[in-house]
């Protein structure tokens, strides 16, 4: 079954960086999108970046162009999110999404597979 497993979170001051990762498993389906959605305290789930898996097409929330960028790396079925000039409005809960299929997809409800989060906190 499809595991995904997020790390990388931490605390950060504003301007600094921070990469998480998820180590996806149980990948049957050649065309999927991975995504990375975050959760603030009191808000909804919002979409932070997808990319899909064939292709490599990449697809970003208006809060993080031109800061976040996400890749994957096929040998180790791994995707990243690196984050630079991290502002305190990006501390939430960063969570790593799967769904088959490839698209334009940035709502949760489009997303079947979830990892458990990890935190991420930036400091003013």
């Amino acid at each position: 079954q499809v595991q995904l497993v997020e790390s990388g979170g931490g605390l950060v001051q504003a301007g600094g960086s921070l990469r998480l990762s998820c180590a996806a498993s149980g990948l049957t389906f050649d065309r999927k999108m991975m995504a990375w959605f975050r959760e603030a305290p009191g808000k909804e789930r919002d979409f932070v970046a997808a990319i899909g898996w064939s292709g490599g097409s990449t697809y970003y929330g208006d809060s993080v162009k031109g800061r976040f960028a996400i890749s994957v790396d096929y040998a180790k079925t791994t995707v990243y999110l690196e984050m630079n000039d991290l502002k305190p409005e990006d501390t939430a809960v960063y969570y790593c999404a799967l769904r088959w299929g490839q698209g334009l997809y940035n709502t949760a409800v489009d997303y079947a597979y979830w990892g458990q989060g990890t935190q991420v906190t930036v400091s003013s």
